[in-house]
């Protein structure tokens, strides 16, 4: 094992063939994500053809990068936009941009810097020391937990929201409307798709989410374009004294500035750090959970038991940091059922699988005995990975800041550029971004309404997959609802669902008669 540990160490730290590609993948990593529409999957597939021509530790050490920094550059049109650049920031996306309203846009990007690293660290410790064993868990759930499970995402997108619980419900009630669109996965029944091909296979939830965060918040500050723009009154790049930084005062600032208060407030709360780690890891590596479910979770349960409950009607930096964490926490998580059983635990790591077939390994739990240096290989460029962000992500924040102080004729038309190209470019279909713009006036609707967008999009996300897993669990039992709480762990989901739901009408009452 002391052997193996060394010889991964001298192939990971001492080749600079791994930190070219290292370096090269965060930066690319960072560009793609900070794109709405650009996913971190999309920037994975398009690197496979090039990860045939490297070795298997440098092609593994890309993916992870890649993975690790455009999941949190999505962060960055999530909370200067208000664009999610992945469906977990959209868990958030009200918190992060009601401080650059305010004109505080780095407080956000630098908690949601800190507390990423942090968290895929975090994560990549996980996976290191228990993965294998905490592999066995995920074979504990049938579709019946993963049903609860599910709802439970759901329940809690309802429960972040801000105000009405009842127009919070409306709004995923909206969006599991919109998950029925397309061919049913259990019945093979095309519903609601008005003879166009295009909506056989559903609404794609990127143009939605695109549509629903993105246009509205374009149309919504149309209405005021004569305004300043939001954030102007940010932290400028130059000098107090109005001369530009060197290098050295840029760095400094970047860490004292962006990350200097995100690392106080982890200091301040580690047991809740600690907390949103434990769900994503928990999550992540649940076959098809993704990290979506665990960044909602968390940022339930951070406004559930926040001892200052009422700071997150404005946007609470807690709730943030405690969803970042899990989000990337998660990450390293998905990849244990990958390494161990070979399932890939989201759309990420079923392209690893197949990076690795490529490579002639197969993972499986026989990888740990005959690729031993590969697999603690794996386990050090999680670690290097997230430790490079820090420098490529405090220039990507800085840099965006320069976003939020274009005047809002020259960035309302490039905001709305963005989110044609993002639309587009996932199926190069013309149909998306009529549906991202269709979804962007009804955004706006919704607004005006004091209806929220984040339960609207969870519920496009989840919908196909809860309903699959309701008519699977009844199918199997010939229509028996003792199916669902049948089991140990799927009961004590169904209480924790039922729980959430009964805390949320008292807090709702007690809230009013206060």
């Amino acid at each position: 094992m002391a052997e193996s540990i060394q010889q991964a160490c001298i192939q990971v730290f001492c080749s600079p063939t791994v930190w070219m590609v290292i370096v090269l993948s965060a930066v690319y990593g960072v560009f793609v994500g900070a794109i709405p529409g650009l996913t971190a999957t999309m920037a994975v597939a398009l690197f496979v053809p090039l990860a045939y021509w490297l070795e298997p530790i440098p092609a593994l050490a890309a993916v992870v990068t890649m993975e690790a920094c455009a999941i949190f550059a999505g962060d960055i049109p999530n909370t200067l936009l208000r664009i999610p650049g992945t469906p977990a920031s959209a868990a958030y996306a009200d918190d992060a941009y009601a401080f650059t309203r305010r004109g505080e846009p780095n407080r956000p990007l630098g908690v949601c810097l800190v507390f990423s690293v942090v968290g895929g660290l975090f994560g990549a410790a996980v996976l290191m020391i228990v993965g294998r064993q905490l592999a066995s868990v995920a074979t504990w759930f049938s579709v019946a937990e993963y049903f609860w499970l599910y709802l439970l995402g759901l329940s809690c997108a309802v429960v972040v929201s801000r105000g009405s619980t009842l127009h919070a419900t409306l709004g995923l009630l909206l969006g599991l409307l919109f998950s029925t669109v397309g061919l049913s996965a259990v019945h093979a029944q095309a519903r609601f798709t008005f003879g166009r091909p295009e909506l056989f296979q559903g609404i794609n939830f990127i143009p939605a989410m695109i549509g629903l965060f993105g246009v509205s918040e374009v149309l919504r500050n149309m209405l005021s374009l004569d305004q300043a723009p939001a954030g102007a009154s940010a932290a400028s790049p130059k000098g107090p004294a109005g001369g530009r930084l060197g290098l050295g005062r840029f760095i400094a600032d970047s860490l004292v500035g962006v990350a200097g208060p995100a690392l106080a407030l982890l200091m301040r709360r580690k047991r809740h750090f600690l907390r949103s780690g434990a769900i994503g890891s928990l999550v992540g590596m649940l076959p098809g959970a993704g990290a979506d479910i665990g960044a909602w979770v968390s940022l339930a349960a951070s406004k559930r038991f926040s001892a200052k409950a009422e700071t997150h009607e404005g946007g609470a930096l807690e709730g943030i940091g405690d969803a970042s964490a899990s989000n990337s926490a998660a990450l390293a998580a998905t990849w244990i059922p990958a390494l161990v059983f070979g399932i890939p635990g989201d759309s990420i790591t079923a392209i690893v699988i197949g990076v690795l077939l490529m490579k002639n390994v197969r993972p499986g739990p026989e990888i740990f005995e005959k690729q031993p240096v590969l697999v603690y290989s794996i386990y050090l460029v999680f670690v290097l990975a997230n430790l490079v962000l820090i420098p490529i992500g405090l220039a990507a924040i800085k840099l965006g800041g320069y976003v939020v102080r274009a005047p809002r004729r020259v960035l309302l038309p490039a905001i709305l550029l963005f989110c044609v190209v993002g639309a587009y470019a996932i199926n190069a279909s013309y149909f998306d971004v009529w549906v991202m713009l269709g979804m962007g006036v009804l955004g706006f609707l919704l607004e005006r309404w004091q209806i929220p967008l984040g339960p609207v999009v969870l519920g496009i996300i989840l919908g196909g997959p809860l309903e699959e897993r309701f008519i699977q669990t009844l199918t199997g039992s010939k229509g028996s609802l003792t199916a669902f709480v049948d089991r140990p762990i799927s009961a004590v989901l169904a209480v924790v669902c039922i729980g959430l739901w009964v805390s949320a009408l008292l807090w709702g009452r007690l809230r009013r008669a206060k």
